[in-house]
C-alpha cells in the first residue's frame, strides 16, 4: 500500500486549514472543523481499506466536483491540467496549432483550421482526419481527449499524421505550437451608407479595445448609427463590459454594482473615461445565449435608455465569479456576488440556493418578479434575464435540420463538395443548383 501522506504534505495541509479557518466567523468554526475531521478520516480509511486499488487524486476530484455541483454551475474546481482551458476563457489565448477538431463517426476531424495559424500554414484543411499526435494513435478517442494533446507551450514542436480529405494515405506533418489568439471581434462592417455593425463574441481581456478600434474605423466611414451583436455571447470579464458601456455614456455614471455575503463585494462600477459618442443611435442584438457580461452591456444600456434591444430574452446569469489560488497550481472559480444594473434589478433567472429534493432548480416565479424603471421611466423587470424592447419571432429549426447538423452530415457533404469543385463562387454569388440538391439527397440515403 502506497503511503498516502508524508510530513511535508501534513505541514502544507495544516497551514492551509489555518488560513481556511481565518475566513470564518467563530460560530462557524466548530461546524467546519468537525466536518473536515470527518472527511479527512473517511478519505484516509477509504484509501487504506477499499478492496481495490484507489486513485487518491481522482477520488478527491470526484468528491470536490460533487460538492460544488450542489451549489451553482459556475463554481468550479480547476486542476493544473485544466489551466490552459481556463486561461483561454479569460484571455482568448492558448498555446496550440490553431485548429478546431471534433469526432465524427469515431474519427478526429478538423472542422476549422484558423486562417494564418500553424495548422493552416502547414496545409491542414477542414475535413482532414488526424490519426496520430506525436506518435500516439487517436483512433477511437473523443475530441475532448485529443484537444489537450494538440495544446502546449508556444514554441514546442508537434508531429501529426493527417489523412487529407479525399485521400487514404496519412501524411506526416511537423509544426510548432504558437500563441493562438481568437479575436473577440471577428467581424465589423457598414451595413449600409450610415449604419455600422460590430460582432462581439466574448468578453475576454482587452475586448473593449477591439470594440473601440472597430467603432472608430466605422465612424471614419460615416457611421451614424450602430448595431452591436451580442447574440450567443456567453460573457466573461465584468470590467470589459463596463468599458464598452462607457463608450456610449457620460463619465462617472453607474454601470453596475455587486452585492455579496461579505462587504468586500459591495462594489460600484462607474464609467471612468470620456465617452466616444453619447448621441449615436444604438441597437443591441441579444438572444437566449447572451449571458453575464453580455447582459451587463445590454441591460445597462437599456436601463440608461441609451440603446434599443432587439431579439429574444437573454440567458439570465447575474452571478459574479472570482478565481482563488489553491495549492499545486489548482484554482477555485467561486461565485462571490450578484450584479445589479442601474435600475436596481438583478437579471439572475435561477435561484440555486433553493433546489428541490431532486436537485432541480426552478426559475424565479412570476409572483416574485419585480418591476423597475429605466432612467426615462420605462418599466423593466428583474429575475428573468433581459427582455428586449423589440422581440423577434422565434426561429426554430426543424427536427430533420437538427439531425443533419448533429450528425455533421452537412459538414461532411460540404467537404465532398469542395473536393469536386475546383472553384467556388463568393458567398454573395453562391447558389445551390437542382443537381447539387439531388446529389445531397443521394448522399443522405446512405
Amino acid at each position: 500500500m502506497k503511503k498516502l501522506f508524508n510530513k511535508k504534505t501534513y505541514i502544507i495541509l495544516i497551514a492551509s486549514v489555518a488560513i481556511f479557518f481565518a475566513s470564518f466567523a467563530p460560530t462557524d468554526l466548530f461546524e467546519v472543523s468537525k466536518n473536515l475531521d470527518i472527511f479527512s478520516s473517511l478519505y484516509r480509511v477509504l484509501n487504506e481499506s477499499y478492496v481495490d486499488e484507489t486513485k487518491p487524486g481522482q477520488l478527491m476530484k470526484t468528491a470536490i466536483d460533487a460538492m460544488l455541483e450542489s451549489l451553482d454551475p459556475y463554481t468550479n474546481y480547476i486542476t493544473e491540467n485544466d489551466i490552459e482551458d481556463f486561461m483561454y476563457m479569460t484571455t482568448g489565448e492558448y498555446g496550440g496549432v490553431g485548429a478546431l477538431v471534433t469526432d465524427i463517426e469515431g474519427k478526429i476531424i478538423v472542422v476549422d483550421p484558423y486562417e494564418g495559424f500553424s495548422a493552416h500554414r502547414a496545409g491542414i484543411r477542414a475535413g482532414d482526419e488526424i490519426v496520430e499526435v506525436n506518435g500516439q494513435s487517436v483512433k477511437g478517442k473523443k475530441s475532448d481527449d485529443v484537444r489537450p494533446l494538440l495544446k502546449g507551450n508556444a514554441g514546442s514542436p508537434l508531429k501529426l499524421k493527417v489523412i487529407h480529405a479525399g485521400q487514404t494515405i496519412p501524411a506526416e506533418i511537423s509544426l510548432m505550437r504558437e500563441e493562438i489568439k481568437v479575436p473577440a471581434v471577428p467581424y465589423s462592417t457598414m451595413l449600409n451608407d450610415n449604419t455600422g455593425y460590430i460582432r462581439l463574441t466574448s468578453f475576454t481581456e482587452n475586448c473593449s479595445v477591439l470594440v473601440k478600434d472597430a467603432f472608430l474605423k466605422l465612424k471614419e466611414k460615416n457611421c451614424k448609427s450602430l448595431v452591436i451583436d451580442l447574440r450567443g455571447n456567453p460573457g466573461g470579464l465584468l470590467q470589459e463590459a463596463v468599458n464598452i458601456v462607457n463608450f456610449f455614456i457620460d463619465k462617472n455614471k453607474e454601470v453596475v454594482y455587486t452585492k455579496g455575503k461579505i462587504s468586500d463585494w459591495e462594489r460600484t462600477y462607474v464609467s471612468l473615461y470620456n465617452p466616444i459618442d453619447t448621441q449615436i443611435p444604438l441597437v443591441v442584438l441579444i438572444d437566449e445565449n447572451s449571458a453575464s457580461a453580455a447582459e451587463i452591456v445590454a441591460g445597462s444600456l437599456q436601463d440608461l435608455d441609451r440603446a434599443v434591444l432587439i431579439g429574444s430574452r437573454s440567458y439570465g446569469k447575474g452571478l459574479v465569479q472570482q478565481t482563488r489560488e489553491l495549492m499545486y497550481n489548482a484554482k477555485l472559480k467561486v461565485t462571490v456576488a450578484k450584479y445589479y444594473i442601474p435600475s436596481g434589478r438583478c437579471v439572475q433567472a435561477l435561484d440555486y440556493s433553493n433546489k428541490d429534493e431532486e436537485g432541480r432548480v426552478e426559475k424565479v416565479p412570476d409572483s416574485l418578479i419585480t418591476a423597475f424603471k429605466t432612467k426615462g421611466g420605462r418599466i423593466v423587470y428583474d429575475g428573468a434575464g433581459i427582455l428586449p424592447d423589440i422581440k423577434t419571432g422565434e426561429h426554430k429549426l426543424s427536427n430533420i435540420t437538427l439531425a443533419l447538423l448533429n450528425k455533421n452530415l452537412i459538414f461532411t457533404y460540404a467537404t465532398q463538395y469542395v473536393l469536386k469543385h475546383e472553384k467556388i463562387p463568393p458567398v454573395k454569388e453562391f447558389q445551390i443548383s437542382n443537381s447539387d440538391y439531388d446529389e445531397f439527397m443521394a448522399f443522405l440515403k446512405g
